[in-house]
């Protein structure tokens, strides 16, 4: 390594250097130094030191391998065992070239999967260990019990609810489902059946509204009538299974509302299943469960007695009569020039101390609780390093919904240290809620205080969930209202529950504690459903570079992860997925400002074909969704796009289907994921009224800092393109109002085309409301697609809550929302006369709208929930105020 360059940094975003010289430290004190691939297998590693050292001295001083382990010193400047030794040198990542090769100590189990899952949330339990906090401490201890007793409770399931946490069913509402009953009244639908290790394959005749039993007993039919089997077969014994998908149609619901085949239907699809035997999901089951008995026995024998408790004496608050104070003792790093006047503005309330450094504006904020996680008032000498203030509202110098806990990044930033007082010689403990409802139980006479008030909460009933997500914002911080709201949420359904999960997860940053009725239920939701825990792990492993949340993040993961200890290989798939995804968009990003973009494509190609690509970006759980598999990378269709960021369009293949999805690396998915949620909330509560706008929105799925997958609809143009290549001349693309019909017709021959106008005038009325509503600007007709069967959906949604763009002063956006010409020439089937047609659309527009008002308060608060993501576009509640007009709404209608 030359002189004055340190770490490997550099080496490893190389993409030519294919070996590296390493040097290996042996136990027995031998030196060994040889290159290996930057490729190479930890496990391969390993093989070639011990060939390399049999013709040194001491060799057979060593035992056998698996008795030893490597250690490296890594990019965190942290000593890391590499227990995993199927990971590649170049995902390792070694801060210099030296491995040192140790023996193992400890169970190698639980060595392992800590160190997967510390490689998996981006923190080491070094770090919370190195905290020294006793709350950290408890919570972790306590989160794991909680968690790993769970998933022993879920192996000892039943088949079905077992499916039911692995596989849930993904259904449309009942009213949508019934409307299209109607309209497909004594219609057949024809399905694609198959055996599980049989490539022969069946074409039924079902009634949509045919429970998931009548087609396996068809099924079954059909192929003893085929085959004659010497043994009957009972439909109970198998399950339908999606090709190509861990997605599974059973229970008792119609065939047409398990979403896949109701998708079918409305695309003119043969839907594809597979017939697969209970005795193959029962051995997964079994694997499932093998792993996580494995850790729980080696954890029962490794975990100590518990310590006896120590009785204390404690005082109630209420015994206290003296004036409450602190004491200021010191200020330092403060950033202002000598002589100024900094000042400090403090405030107390019976939760928090808020304290707030400014001279003419705001310089730090930091925020402090009072009583500590066992209730008990603070005592003694407590150092808060504060967080750095923007200076956008000058008027509002306190940040009640900043974060309770101290910035990390404690030389940087200005600190303060206090002292709270020792009123007492014993501890004091703030009166919990059993002595309230004492007070009220006894009969004596109570004046209506908020303690009172707080005695009620257990007698209320519960509220709707959409009037009880209000309390969680940061306004009621009383942990006996925040647990009162989680009892009413316990009633949500998991589809509701995954509605609201993006803002479930936001509201965990106005928590006081780690230990909370929040965490506890979003963890024991996720250990019961897979679906949900997938995305409450992303929707928390997306913000652990923020300092703020990272350390209560970063601890919920570890306890999502020791419930789910069989599903710590995939996700670390995914992770590793989306570290190359990363890799790879890099060397786009540098290669596109030497070269030209088809020789940059062409090396982007050579690039994914190496073998660390190809393995890394195949066979993986697409974080989109679940339940799809990314199969086999398709190179030769891969590509970027030609935006600033360079995102990457990836394309994968299986023997059923296509996928594609888009990486992004440099922008901010999060505001896109909010409104693609609103816009499925929209089309549920449509749906759920039997109205069904055909609305498409597709997968977003923040991953990261400012990295993150979208979901490539196939089929599809935008409507830019489409006019410019049914045009003459680019400067008249835009006018031509026949383009769009035009090309509907080319991809909807016959009869078909009527479907296909119908399918567009549907999703334009669905498509204008929610824009409208939610405020969304910059609409053109790049940021408008469509798909050949007639669908139009939106993309990039940049701006929203009329954040509207503007030049020189004068606002861009003089309309509501897009209905241009040639949409409404393709509503009208081409005649201007068609009056008949535009009316239908617009009762669609008027019906929808009608149904968004009488759910107004529910999109209110989930925005004002979202406040804490801390979106530009949304961060006070003037943001909101677009949405207030529905209040009035409702009253007129």
């Amino acid at each position: 390594m030359p002189p004055g360059v340190y770490g490997m940094q550099d080496v490893w975003e190389r993409e030519g250097w294919q070996q590296i010289n390493i040097e290996f430290l042996l136990p027995t004190g031998i030196y060994l130094n040889f290159p290996v691939a930057r490729s190479d297998t930890i496990s391969t590693i390993k093989k070639m030191v011990w060939k390399n050292a049999r013709n040194e001295p001491l060799f057979s001083a060593l035992s056998d391998p698996d008795a030893y382990v490597f250690t490296c010193i890594n990019m965190t400047a942290e000593r890391e065992e590499l227990e995993d030794e199927q990971r590649r040198l170049c995902d390792v990542r070694p801060f210099m070239p030296i491995l040192r090769l140790v023996a193992r100590e400890g169970d190698r189990v639980e060595k392992l999967i800590t160190t997967q899952i510390s490689l998996l949330i981006g923190k080491g339990h070094h770090e919370f260990d190195s905290q020294k906090n006793h709350e950290v401490n408890e919570f972790r201890t306590k989160m794991r019990t909680f968690c790993e007793e769970r998933a022993q409770v879920r192996q000892m399931l039943p088949w079905e609810p077992w499916m039911e946490f692995n596989f849930p069913c993904d259904l449309e509402p009942c009213s949508v489902v019934a409307q299209s009953g109607k309209s497909h009244s004594g219609k057949k639908i024809l399905v694609n059946v198959k055996f599980e290790g049989s490539e022969e394959t069946f074409v039924l005749q079902q009634d949509p509204q045919d429970l998931p039993m009548f087609l396996k007993r068809n099924a079954l039919r059909k192929k003893s009538n085929v085959f004659r089997p010497a043994k009957q077969e009972k439909p109970e014994d198998y399950t339908l299974q999606v090709n190509g998908r861990w997605e599974f149609i059973y229970g008792k619901y119609p065939l047409c509302q398990f979403k896949y085949i109701f998708t079918c239907l409305h695309g003119g699809i043969t839907p594809h299943l597979t017939m697969v035997h209970h005795s193959v999901i029962i051995k997964f089951q079994e694997e499932q469960g093998g792993l996580s008995n494995q850790v729980s026995r080696t954890r029962a024998q490794s975990k100590p007695p518990p310590l006896p408790l120590k009785r204390q004496n404690t005082s109630s608050l209420w015994s206290i009569h003296e004036p409450f104070y602190i004491y200021l003792l010191q200020g330092s790093r403060v950033n202002a020039d000598e002589g100024m006047k900094v000042k400090l503005l403090i405030l107390f309330t019976c939760l928090f101390i808020y304290l707030h450094l400014y001279i003419d504006c705001p310089l730090a904020w930091v925020n402090t609780m009072v009583f500590d996680y066992k209730d008990q008032l603070k005592t003694g000498e407590f150092s808060l390093s504060t967080w750095p203030s923007v200076p956008d509202d000058k008027g509002d110098l306190l940040n009640p919904m900043g974060t309770v806990e101290k910035n990390p990044n404690i030389d940087s930033t200005a600190g303060l240290l206090i002292r709270f007082p020792n009123i007492r010689p014993h501890p004091l403990y703030y009166p919990p809620i059993e002595k309230l409802n004492e007070l009220g139980m006894n009969g004596e006479k109570v004046v209506a205080t908020k303690e009172e008030m707080v005695g009620l909460l257990r007698k209320w009933q519960d509220l709707p969930a959409i009037h009880a997500l209000e309390l969680l914002d940061y306004s009621f911080p009383d942990p006996h209202v925040r647990s009162f709201t989680i009892r009413c949420l316990g009633n949500l359904r998991n589809d509701e529950l995954f509605q609201y999960l993006l803002q479930l997860v936001q509201v965990l940053k106005y928590e006081s504690y780690l230990d909370c009725d929040l965490t506890c239920f979003l963890l024991e939701r996720a250990l019961s459903n897979k679906k949900i825990g997938h995305f409450l792990f992303w929707h928390l492993r997306s913000e652990m570079h923020v300092p703020s949340v990272s350390l209560r993040f970063g601890l919920i993961l570890e306890a999502y992860c020791r419930g789910s200890i069989f599903l710590i290989k995939s996700l670390m798939k995914q992770n590793e997925a989306l570290n190359k995804m990363k890799a790879l968009n890099d060397f786009v990003k540098s290669g596109s400002q030497k070269a030209t973009r088809i020789q940059t494509t062409e090396d982007m190609k050579v690039c994914i074909k190496q073998d660390t690509y190809m393995e890394a970006l195949s066979d993986v759980v697409s974080p989109l969704n679940p339940s799809i598999v990314l199969c086999e990378l398709c190179a030769d269709k891969c590509k970027f796009m030609d935006s600033k960021m360079k995102p990457l369009w990836l394309m994968y293949k299986d023997k059923y289907d296509h996928v594609g999805i888009i990486f992004k690396n440099g922008d901010d998915l999060r505001q896109d994921m909010l409104t693609l949620q609103m816009i499925q909330l929209m089309d549920v509560l449509w749906k759920t009224e039997g109205l069904d706008l055909r609305m498409l929105p597709y997968g977003c799925l923040s991953t990261g800092n400012k990295t993150g997958l979208i979901e490539v609809v196939k089929n599809s143009d935008t409507i830019a393109n489409i006019q410019r290549n049914n045009s003459n001349s680019a400067a008249t693309a835009a006018f031509n109002k026949d383009a769009l019909l035009n090309w509907l017709k080319s991809k909807n021959p016959g009869d078909k085309l009527d479907q296909a106008i119908e399918e567009f005038t549907l999703s334009c009325a669905g498509y204008c409301v929610a824009t409208y509503v939610l405020g969304i600007g910059d609409r053109h007709s790049d940021n408008i697609m469509i798909r050949e069967t007639g669908q139009l959906f939106h993309i990039d949604f940049g701006h929203f809550l009329g954040n509207f763009k503007s030049k020189f002063g004068i606002n861009r956006e003089r309309v509501p929302f897009i209905l241009t010409y040639d949409f409404v020439h393709v509503i009208q089937e081409g005649r201007t006369n068609n009056s008949e047609k535009f009316e239908r659309f617009r009762e669609y527009c008027e019906q929808a709208y009608k149904i968004l008002c009488r759910n107004g308060t529910l999109f209110v608060n989930l925005f004002a929930l979202m406040k804490a993501a801390g979106l530009p576009e949304l961060s006070s509640s003037k943001d909101i105020q677009t949405l207030w007009h529905w209040g009035n709404l409702r009253r007129k209608h």
